[in-house]
């Protein structure tokens, strides 16, 4: 039987927001600008933030490749605009915007492209008043972020002019190491040219409304912060699951696999944001404290306390496809997992016993990132005797944050059905972000951006999370690397994964939500 839902809908209409403060005129470098990001994501947001009056009138956009694309870059640009959606051709600001994109093509390990680079900015400075600031951001392949940075040091493009109020930073893509060695290493020779205060490490994930929402309906909502912990939560569940495959990727994906690419960056980010304790304040400092604290509280994984899968053959939206191993340059035998299953316990008063369970995967059912809060039956039922047709009705009661898509929250409750007997069924309260306040073409990257360029790192993550939680990944990539399994691939294309993670639950004596 289909659960009946009933609406939740703003008690008023939202206001239209006005920004707090509009950074400072400014230069963004994109190094990696030739790249898939430039165009669908960072160029679309910027351009987003320009409609909604939230830049400043003296931006330009400077993009570094090693490709020779002076002549199409911007006119390459204006159609990601275009194409990012909210967005029309005879928007009378689209041509000023784009009239400051230009393009520096040059090698990442080229000193005389450097001091060309540099030339380029003062030149844009004198020309169009952006005052020494700089936010570059790098979108290159990561094997590249040392050796740009330590240029940018080396050609004295890292620390804003003496005795001037202007600034420089720098947003570092992820992936930020590929274990808890090369993440400190990374940090090291960022932190030689770049003081912590000018680096944003990136996870756009961040950047989703729905992310940030956590925050909000868990420290603004006095109902729901009291039953908040181990007295009223069973556990907590958080998939971050996708029916598509590598897309091509396979050089990446063969050294990254679902721990490397998902669970270390998002899903932890996820994770730390359901169970930290309320920060003093929303600012960076604060906010990043506790977020370390919830890692660090994590025990060891056991190696018996994880699960990995790879997808073989099977079907997506009636479409057959292949498995991992017959992708696009990929090794016939990998061992890459495409699937990480994880049980682990946070160790502190509010958590203590509380299991989370984390999937994430590639090419399954569907396409849904979604956190479940899963709530403990009332200690005594007074309806277990009474409830006649209704009797799975009595479910736990859960609290589902919908990250993507179709973004919202809804809560499960019991309530009787009308009629004679008492029978119960579970009917869902839902929130949809779209109904209550309407589309967005919004990607993600706006806020993250926006941010960045007013020196707000609250979203971003600081080196000691980054370390922590390597910290709790590294040994079972280790675990994992040393002892290959021989039955993969262990799941169909099209399935909810292996069944040795619904086994994982199952001896706990639960199962994943369906989704």
């Amino acid at each position: 039987m289909a659960i009946p839902e009933v609406k939740a809908s703003p008690t008023t209409p939202p206001a239209p927001q006005k920004p707090e403060r509009i950074p400072d005129p400014c230069v963004v470098v994109i190094f990696g600008a030739s790249g898939d990001l430039t165009k669908r994501k960072l160029l679309p947001a910027l351009y987003h933030l320009e409609q909604a009056g939230l830049l400043p009138k003296e931006i330009n956009v400077v993009g570094v490749a090693r490709r020779p694309l002076e002549q199409t870059f911007a006119p390459d640009m204006k159609e990601g605009i275009l194409a990012g959606g909210g967005v029309e051709e005879s928007d009378p600001a689209l041509a000023p915007f784009v009239a400051n994109i230009c393009y520096h093509a040059m090698n990442f390990d080229d000193d005389s492209g450097y001091e060309g680079l540099k030339k380029l900015l003062a030149s844009i400075d004198k020309k169009s008043g952006t005052q020494g600031n700089r936010l570059f951001y790098l979108a290159t392949a990561p094997e590249y972020f040392a050796d740009i940075i330590n240029s940018l040091g080396k050609h004295g493009m890292a620390k804003p002019a003496k005795d001037s109020k202007s600034w420089v930073r720098t947003i570092i893509e992820k992936p930020f190491g590929h274990d808890l060695e090369s993440a400190r290493a990374l940090n090291d020779d960022v932190n030689k040219v770049f003081d912590e205060d000018q680096i944003f490490r990136i996870d756009h994930y961040l950047g989703k409304e729905t992310v940030q929402n956590i925050l909000v309906f868990r420290f603004a909502n006095g109902i729901f912060e009291n039953v908040w912990n181990r007295n009223y939560i069973d556990h907590v569940e958080i998939t971050a699951a996708e029916s598509i495959g590598i897309e091509g990727r396979g050089p990446f994906y063969e050294t990254a696999g679902a721990l490397r690419d998902v669970v270390q960056n998002h899903v932890m980010e996820l994770l730390s944001f359901v169970a930290m304790e309320p920060p003093v304040s929303f600012e960076a400092a604060a906010v990043r404290a506790e977020k370390v604290k919830v890692w660090r509280s994590i025990q060891p994984i056991h190696p018996a306390d994880t699960v990995r899968g790879q997808y073989g053959p099977g079907t997506i939206d009636g479409k057959d496809v292949v498995g991992y191993r017959q992708e696009d340059r990929v090794h016939p035998r990998s061992q890459t997992e495409t699937y990480a299953a994880l049980r682990l316990e946070i160790e502190n008063w509010r958590w203590a016993g509380v299991p989370f369970y984390i999937r994430a995967g590639k090419r399954l059912a569907k396409r849904v990132t979604e956190i479940t809060v899963m709530f403990k039956q009332p200690p005594l039922s007074i309806f277990k005797d009474a409830h006649g047709k209704g009797a799975e009705g009595i479910r736990n009661n859960i609290i589902s944050m919908r990250i993507q898509p179709d973004e919202g929250i809804t809560l499960r409750f019991g309530a009787k059905l009308p009629g004679p007997n008492m029978s119960i069924s579970p009917v869902n309260m839902n929130f949809s972000y779209a109904e209550a306040f309407g589309s967005s073409s919004a990607n993600g990257y706006e806020r993250l951006l926006l941010d960045a360029m007013l020196g707000d790192a609250t979203l971003f993550a600081h080196r000691d999370g980054v370390e922590a939680t390597w910290a709790l990944m590294t040994p079972i990539l280790d675990y994992w690397s040393k002892n290959p399994i021989k039955d993969l691939p262990n799941y169909a294309a099209g399935s909810w994964g292996p069944p040795a993670a619904d086994a994982m639950l199952k001896a706990d004596g639960r199962k994943w939500r369906k989704l």
